[in-house]
């Protein structure tokens, strides 16, 4: 069956042929999708108050490393969710998505589900995840909590191995860490610093203060306290849970 390591023969290519196969869409469709923005409210959307780039690995492959581009939207103080798109531009692809949790709602979960959880504390601190625009002094409050907290993201859509439609099972990603395999690539991370005209460098001596957390639950990152054990999404055929029949 399907699992979230397989891999297709790839399909990589630039500009309109990056896209979904499909026909363009006609006037028709523009001006449905024009009323309905204007008549609808889309309240959900609306919510998304702040946008995010990092890096992240896949589970049962850290070698596979991708950009990524977080559009967040904050319930309470304690939890987050996250549409993870593969880029900033009109035509990114919605490749997954990342659910991020304060530490005191993370030691509440079991231990099994800790697992497929990562931590942000290195992210933060080393200047990977960044709020492009925004002034690091104004991002500063939010990075003090995010480096605290946990996320699960799971990748739908793995277009970075040339998927041209989200195929077979998600994949759980991990978060960049300071050595090992869980070192992001410097070509990555030099292509963002250009596109954005940034240094991840500069931007990671700005953060020595920020606070680390004092101690980080070793059931997050799991690959690194379990000799490289990670994690791979299986589909497998199982029987239905039928609802009785009507009498």
């Amino acid at each position: 069956m399907a699992t979230s390591e397989d891999q297709p023969a790839a399909m990589r290519e630039s500009g309109e042929e990056r896209q979904p196969p499909g026909e363009k869409m006609g006037v028709g469709q523009h001006i449905l999708d024009k009323g309905s923005s204007m008549l609808q409210s889309l309240k959900p959307v609306k919510q998304v108050s702040q946008h995010a780039c990092s890096f992240a690995l896949y589970g049962d492959d850290l070698s596979r490393q991708i950009e990524t581009h977080h559009y967040i939207s904050r319930l309470n103080q304690d939890f987050l969710q996250c549409a993870v798109y593969d880029s900033d531009t009109a035509d990114a692809h919605l490749i997954g998505v990342e659910y991020i949790v304060s530490d005191q709602i993370f030691e509440t979960l079991s231990p099994d589900e800790q697992k497929l959880w990562h931590s942000h504390a290195y992210e933060i601190k080393s200047g990977l995840m960044v709020h492009p625009r925004i002034p690091e002094m104004v991002a500063k409050p939010e990075l003090e909590n995010l480096a605290k907290s946990y996320g699960k993201f799971w990748c739908t859509w793995q277009v970075d191995r040339g998927d041209k439609l989200p195929m077979g099972a998600p994949a759980v990603m991990m978060s960049p860490q300071a050595t090992g395999a869980g070192v992001v690539k410097a070509e990555l991370v030099q292509k963002r610093d250009d596109y954005y005209n940034i240094s991840t460098d500069a931007i990671k001596g700005s953060r020595v203060e920020i606070e680390e957390p004092e101690w980080i639950n070793p059931q997050a990152d799991y690959w690194k306290q379990h000799d490289g054990k990670g994690f791979a999404i299986d589909i497998v055929r199982t029987d239905m849970k039928l609802r009785a029949p009507f009498p």
